[in-house]
This record gives structure tokens, sequence and C-alpha cells, in this order.
């Protein structure tokens, strides 16, 4: 079986530091880390009456894992102003039910920055927001922010499909 159907010379997976993340139409900055994409279904056991021991399974429920987005801390408000429409102290914790809720696609890009794949994660909204990671006069490194998101489920976009790769050979 190929691995990759256009780019058949490949051999190695993508790389897991080449992705985007998008809400609104547009890139959001600055984003370091996204965890996986996972979800689980639960199995259901049913067993008839007659005396067998045995039980069958079947799909039950089906879970979405929250996803974790974090990102080095600038200016940049599309965080915060997210989390502020869960709760802002300024409303006294009231929920802003019109837009709290968004689409986010997250999309995998090949070493020359194409998209190769996408995923669309439904009715994303912000259940935890951390506006200023661990902060430490010992340490070295850079302030983050991150920003928990439960959805709805995720699936991916079949109109992303593997792009020729670019080749910088003269000809």
């Amino acid at each position: 079986m190929v691995r990759f159907a256009v780019n058949t010379h490949r051999r190695a997976p993508y790389k897991r530091f080449n992705f985007s993340v998008q809400w609104d139409g547009r890139p959001v900055p600055g984003i370091t880390r996204v965890s996986g994409l996972r979800r689980t279904t639960e199995p259901v056991a049913d067993r008839s009456g007659g005396g067998s021991n045995a039980s069958e399974t079947s799909p039950g429920l089906t879970s979405h894992d929250p996803i974790v987005l974090e990102r080095g801390r600038t200016q940049d408000r599309s965080f915060e102003e997210w989390a502020n429409k869960v709760h802002s102290v300024g409303a006294h914790g009231k929920v802003s039910l019109k837009d709290y809720k968004k689409n986010v696609i997250i999309a995998l890009e090949n070493e020359a920055g194409q998209q190769v794949m996408a995923f669309d994660v439904y009715g994303c909204w912000p259940s935890e927001y951390t506006a200023l990671g661990d902060l430490d006069a010992a340490a070295s490194g850079t302030v983050t922010e991150s920003i928990t998101l439960q959805h709805d489920g995720w699936e991916r976009d079949d109109e992303v499909t593997e792009p020729e790769e670019p080749s910088f050979e003269k000809e």
C-alpha cells in the first residue's frame, strides 16, 4: 500500500510542528501546541436471556476529549476575548449565548507549508483559560497562555487533499 498517493517518493510521515489553527475565518497567531484530536465510543454490553454466559457489545455514547491550545503570551487578545464570552467578571459571570461557540479548523502542513489535511471541529467553547502561565524568575523561556476547548465533535475536511510537493531543482 502506498503511504502517499500523490508524492510517492515521500517516505517520512508529516512532522508534528507544521500546523495552523483558524477560527472566525482567520489564522490564530502564535500557537505552539495543540493537544490531539481524540474521541472515545463507550461499548454497551448486552446479554440475552436464556442463561447465555456470553454478551455482545455495540457502540454507545461517543465523547470527545477537550482540545488545549497553547501559545506564547503576546498582545493578541483572541483567547481572552473568547474566554470572556463564557465568563466575564464585568457581566457578573453571565454567558454570551449568541456567540460563545465557534467552529475551529486545525490544519496539518508539510515542510513546504502546504496544507495536507484539515479537521473541522464543531461547536467549540472555552471551558478553561490561563491568562499567564507559570512565572519563575529563576527560569528562562516565554510566558504562555492557553485555552481549553470543549466541542461537539470533529471530522476530516475531505476537500483538503495531498498537494504535489514543490521541487527546488533547476530544470
